[in-house]
């Protein structure tokens, strides 16, 4: 079953125009850096050169429980989901202070918090249900619960899309969800739980065990399964996840930037390029975190991250942070005197 139609490349013309313009301005060749590969990218999401500054960059942070958390993963209790949603939704957040920094704007999306009612019809407008199960014991969804979520995440990108965003930015909220992502990872790059395991939020080494084998025996029940990324998130992911997912893929649809942030989003943009391949290449990372499973996910995706902070956050915290490189990356290309324009010889 095809969830994603085929996923088009960025405009090849537009980068080589890009590049050819690059060799104009004042500037040594190849001075910038990595500004310079960046600024080709954009060009190429957009379409033409030289590229536009983005004007409405916007974060959707995805909110989920999961049942996991009840198995002692995580450093906090997981009614705090639901406490940093509304936190969220009043400006209060890491997200929010760094999104007016970075000159974007912030949604959160209820899609599994473990509450009887969403904060507010707006929020709760994509829940799929009242947090995903616990993994160590059974499956995160049902088999329609999991397609509900991915579509839920497509509806988000086309709703954001839609509304003039250009670039989007994928967060995540949610106590314990490290778990069933490390889990994702683990399953999709053949990775022994060992090797994947994180502090997450900065659990002791008891949780750190219990973690490690509530993963492995997740992992147990995704045997042969590994090729199949809407069998992974029903069975090892959660609602927010597979809502992360389909988000991921509809970006690069819709032919539209969009930047990972730490290690749930980019677990989600894993099963994301094997739903839709070459979605990755509409994609950034923003930074990579301190857990280790994010760096396996980042190679096999082939993303260098745009900053290293030693963060590990969420909720797109990362992400914002890289947010100004981009606008350097793109302010550089289209803002810069050439040569010519200069009247210095030898360009």
């Amino acid at each position: 079953m095809a969830y994603f139609p085929e996923i088009p490349a960025p405009d090849a013309d537009a980068a080589a125009a890009a590049r050819a313009r690059q060799a104009l301005l004042t500037k040594p060749a190849g001075a910038l850096g990595r500004l310079e590969d960046l600024s080709v990218w954009v060009a190429a999401c957009q379409g033409g050169c030289p590229p536009r500054q983005f004007e409405r960059a916007r974060v959707v942070v995805f909110a989920g429980d999961h049942g996991v958390a009840a198995s002692g993963v995580s450093a906090y209790p997981a009614d705090v989901t639901a406490a940093m949603v509304a936190n969220i939704a009043a400006g209060g957040a890491a997200v929010n202070v760094l999104a007016e920094v970075a000159g974007a704007s912030v949604r959160v999306a209820d899609i599994a918090v473990d509450t009887a009612e969403p904060l507010s019809p707006a929020i709760g407008a994509d829940k799929i249900r009242r947090s995903s199960g616990n993994i160590a014991v059974e499956d995160a969804l049902t088999p329609d619960e999991v397609v509900a979520a991915v579509d839920a995440g497509r509806r988000i990108a086309d709703e954001e899309v839609d509304s003039g965003a250009d670039l989007l930015i994928a967060g995540d909220m949610g106590i314990g969800n490290t778990t069933p992502a490390t889990t994702l990872i683990a399953a999709m790059t053949d990775s022994e739980p060992v090797a994947v395991v994180g502090r997450g939020t900065g659990i002791d080494d008891a949780g750190w065990a219990r973690k490690t084998a509530a993963i492995r025996d997740a992992l147990y029940r995704t045997r042969r399964l590994s090729a199949d990324p809407i069998a992974l998130l029903r069975i090892c992911g959660g609602a927010d996840l597979a809502a992360m997912t389909g988000f991921c893929a509809q970006a690069a649809v819709r032919r539209t930037p969009l930047v990972l942030d730490g290690m749930v989003v980019t677990a989600a943009a894993l099963a994301a390029e094997r739903l839709a391949p070459g979605a990755r290449l509409w994609w950034q990372a923003g930074h990579r975190s301190t857990e280790p499973a994010h760096t396996l996910a980042l190679r096999d995706l082939g993303l260098e991250p745009l900053v290293e902070l030693g963060m590990r956050l969420g909720e797109g915290s990362g992400a914002l942070v890289a947010l100004p490189v981009l606008r350097a990356a793109v302010a550089t290309l289209a803002s810069m005197a050439t040569f010519e324009e200069a009247g210095i010889g030898g360009g």
